[in-house]
This record gives C-alpha cells, sequence and structure tokens, in this order.
C-alpha cells in the first residue's frame, strides 16, 4: 500500500516542530523532509510541494500564499495552519467539530484552512449559540484571550528562554505578561465572526503571558437582554459537542462548573479543549470560557487532526498529544 507523502513546509518553527513530533513514528503516512541546506531554495521548495500527498504550510501569511501558488500539482492538497486563508472563498475552515457538514467538508476539500488559536476558543463557545438562534448575529460581544508566550512565534520563545541574540534589542513582548493589540485590530477578528455566525467582528484583547503553553478565552454576557438562561447556554453547549473525542463541556453543577478557579496550562501537551459556562449569583450575567493548549487544539493538534480527517484516518485512535517544550 502507497502512504500519503506529507511535506510540513515551515518544519523548523513552532507550529511545524510540533506538528512533526505528533506525525512521526507513524506508520500510515510518510514525511517528506528538505535538506536543511536547500531550506530556503525556492526550486527543493517547489519540488517537495508538488510531490506531497499533503503540503503544510507552517509559514508567514504572504509567504504561504507563495507556497500555494508553486502548487502546480494537481492531486496535491493543502492544510494552510497560518491566517492567510482562514476566511478565503474556495478553503474548507478546519474545526471538524464547529457544525454537522465540517468533516465531510474538510475530508472532501483540496484546500483546509487550519484555525487560529484564539479563534478556536471563541468560535467553539459562539458557533453552537448563534446556530440556536441564542446569540443574534448582531450582538455586541466582547473576547478576552489569555495565551502562553509560544502563541507569539519562535522570536518570543527565543527571547523568553533565553535564545534570542544578545545583539538583538528586546522583544517588546517579552515579560511577565503584557496586554496587545491596543488599537482593536487582531487578525483573528474577522475569522471569529465569519466562523462563529457573527455580523460583526467582536471587540476582541489578548493577553500573553510568562508561561509557554496554555490558554484561556472569556466572553462574559449580560443574559438579560438576551432572554435566556445560563443553563440553556450550557445545555445547547453539551448537546453540540456530545460524544465528541477531544471538545468537553465540563459540568454545569448546582448552577456552576465544579473548578472556581482555571489553570490555562492544565491541557498543555493535548489536543483537548474544555468548555465552560459561569453564572452570577442572581443569573442575570454567565462568563463563556475555553481552555486549550495554544500548540494543541489552538494549532499542532489540530492541524494533525485536520490531516486525519483529510485522508479518512481520524477514527484510527491516534495520540495527538506531544510533550511540552518540543
Amino acid at each position: 500500500m502507497t502512504l500519503p507523502r506529507i511535506f510540513i513546509d515551515g518544519e523548523a518553527g513552532t507550529t511545524g516542530l510540533q506538528i512533526r513530533a505528533r506525525l512521526e513514528g507513524r506508520g500510515d503516512l510518510r514525511l517528506l523532509s528538505i535538506d536543511p541546506a536547500r531550506r530556503k531554495d525556492p526550486e527543493a521548495r517547489r519540488e517537495l510541494l508538488n510531490s506531497a500527498d499533503v503540503a503544510v504550510l507552517c509559514l508567514h501569511d504572504d509567504v504561504a500564499r507563495e507556497a500555494v501558488a508553486m502548487i502546480e500539482n494537481p492531486a496535491t492538497r493543502v492544510l494552510d495552519a497560518s491566517s492567510a486563508h482562514r476566511t478565503a472563498g474556495g478553503w474548507a475552515y478546519g474545526f471538524p467539530e464547529l457544525t454537522r457538514q465540517s468533516r465531510g467538508e474538510i475530508r472532501a476539500a483540496r484546500h483546509v484552512s487550519n484555525p487560529g488559536c484564539y479563534a478556536t476558543g471563541a468560535i467553539a463557545l459562539l458557533r453552537p449559540l448563534t446556530d440556536a438562534a441564542l446569540l443574534p448575529p448582531d450582538y455586541p460581544l466582547s473576547v478576552q484571550g489569555f495565551s502562553g508566550y509560544s502563541g507569539g512565534g519562535r522570536a518570543l520563545v527565543d527571547a523568553h528562554e533565553g535564545r534570542a541574540h544578545p545583539d538583538e534589542p528586546g522583544h517588546p513582548m517579552a515579560g511577565p505578561f503584557k496586554s496587545y493589540a491596543l488599537t482593536l485590530t487582531h487578525k483573528h477578528q474577522p475569522e471569529m465572526a465569519a466562523h462563529a455566525g457573527l455580523s460583526q467582528p467582536p471587540l476582541f484583547t489578548p493577553h500573553v503571558g510568562g508561561w509557554r503553553q496554555g490558554m484561556l478565552v472569556q466572553i462574559p454576557l449580560h443574559l438579560g437582554p438576551l432572554g435566556v438562561t445560563a443553563a440553556r447556554l450550557h445545555e445547547v453547549l453539551a448537546d453540540h459537542y456530545a460524544g465528541e473525542r477531544f471538545i468537553r463541556v465540563m459540568p454545569f453543577e448546582r448552577g456552576q462548573p465544579a473548578d472556581p478557579i482555571l489553570d490555562p496550562q492544565a491541557l498543555n501537551g493535548t489536543n483537548e479543549l474544555e468548555l465552560f459556562v459561569y453564572a452570577s449569583p442572581g443569573g442575570d450575567h454567565a462568563l463563556l470560557v475555553s481552555r486549550l493548549d495554544n500548540l494543541g487544539k489552538g494549532a499542532s493538534g489540530a492541524a494533525v487532526q485536520n490531516l486525519d480527517v483529510m485522508l479518512g484516518l481520524e477514527g484510527a485512535g491516534h495520540r495527538y498529544g506531544v510533550a511540552e517544550g518540543v
């Protein structure tokens, strides 16, 4: 049997390294690698992109677009982990659990865009509620995200872990805690709106902390204008994700989840996503929270899951986790 050939373009980056670590040792596919000496050689990349059954792009947006343009082989499929194609026409959105149709769309697509980490946490909470008409598409929403520093890419990882070049200026995002995108624009906002069923992007404020990986995404809601209870929101989420391997809606016992304190690092090294619904004592407010590894379900783990859906291998029970620090 001919094994599917997988080429990770950009395998030396944070996401690419973790995708490769998740795939190494599997006997149901074949990993193609570029000669390190030719990593920046366009012709070497072109050859591998066109010889792969699936090309996984772990590149900056402009370079990802260039890579897609290099592919002339109609049999080569693309899984793009950049943000270049997340709202582009003709690209399937790689969130298998999002709707009842999502898996089939990913399986049939030639081009699949891997979701963003913050967007995954927000969309997982919002899309079931907009589909159930509990949340109007034009409802004014605020989303806050808190991520480990690996979400900032290789340069920020090196700055935190002592590998930055001594002659380089300090990374502006390095430190125990930083808020950013304070212009109230962020590349995940259009993605959140498009795939959460919203007619306008939410107000999004991201933050990065001094831990390596792990993420919380929080969405506060005033329930009075919505005419809905926190218990009903929880019920819809639980029904939507019932039976899913990687997404768990945490129990809503006596009006609250059992855990009143959340550690963003609790799911590190996994492809899991946990969803929580908290309610104020009077029931007037709710707080929706998602917890995930920004390098797992938020990036590399999701990419491997999408790859398996594309290849019809999702039911094989593969391990999608990887050791922290890879």
